[in-house]
């Protein structure tokens, strides 16, 4: 099947970089205030896939992203429901714990969504291309060949390398592994900003997300987190349909399970990241 590729053209001015929402209703509103506290428009705000998820609202979170009008990909969450799949196509192992939950959130999703959501889903491209500051940036979900590719910071450059050389870009936006990171090498830039629909495994209830500034001339990037409202995402969670696990890990900040992590990120659970 060929990729939709959506070409948003040339950007200017500070870029919002978000992903992972997961039906975290309370975060994106929070998120979407943030970025109209700086004055960041709509235009320049990109989420990186998986606007559905873990959590209790999606329909009501796919029609605030929808009311925000950002620009956005499709994450494999988003794939695996427009296609009517029966797993959410996170590639996690088959019998894992991850597996299990899902289990129990996609279907849950999957039976809260309207039609125009699910419309609304099926228009969203597979990546997103766009200039700035001089640079191409190309979103991808996991990687570009592949939507549910865990790519983290220990992942080796020959891998994130492939990507450059597939898109000719200088510039890759990620999502999917759930946790912020970049790595330069080479003149080029990987950059995840992180989730903002759940902890970051790092102890903490805040979530990430990143900015670009050309403000210098330059392609700069900040990582930054904010609080929202948690207790309330864990508590409407707690509704005898979701995994109890997930609601925890809003509070507590730490994931039940390192499965998909790599040994580098699954040794620094709990300790905070530092970017």
């Amino acid at each position: 099947m060929d990729k939709k590729i959506k070409n948003i053209g040339k950007l200017t001015g500070k870029v919002l970089l978000y992903g992972g929402v997961y039906s975290n209703l309370q975060a994106l509103e929070k998120l979407k205030s943030i970025a109209e506290q700086q004055g960041i428009a709509p235009e320049n705000c990109i989420c990186t896939g998986d606007i559905v998820g873990y959590c209790a609202q999606p329909e009501e979170t796919l029609q605030l992203y929808k009311i925000w009008g950002t620009h956005g990909i499709a994450g494999n969450v988003e794939k695996q429901l427009s296609e009517g799949a029966e797993d959410c196509g996170c590639d996690f192992r088959e019998g894992s714990r991850c597996d299990g939950f899902s289990q129990l959130w996609y279907p849950y999703a999957q039976s809260k969504l309207s039609k125009n959501s699910l419309d609304t889903i099926e228009a969203l491209p597979d990546h997103i291309t766009f200039t700035y500051a001089g640079k191409k940036v190309t979103v991808v979900h996991g990687s570009y060949n592949h939507i549910s590719e865990f790519i983290f910071k220990s992942t080796p450059w020959d891998i994130k390398g492939s990507n450059f050389d597939t898109t000719q870009s200088d510039v890759i936006i990620a999502g999917h592994c759930g946790l912020p990171f970049h790595t330069e090498q080479e003149d080029k830039l990987w950059l995840n900003p992180g989730v903002i629909g759940m902890p970051a495994n790092d102890g903490s209830t805040e979530v990430w997300y990143a900015i670009l500034d050309d403000t210098s001339g330059n392609l700069s990037y900040e990582h930054h987190t904010f609080a929202y409202n948690y207790k309330l995402t864990s508590q409407l969670m707690q509704n005898g349909l979701l995994p109890e696990e997930y609601a925890r890990t809003i509070v507590t900040g730490i994931w039940d399970n390192t499965e998909i992590l790599p040994p580098v990120e699954s040794g620094l659970q709990g300790f905070g990241i530092k970017l």
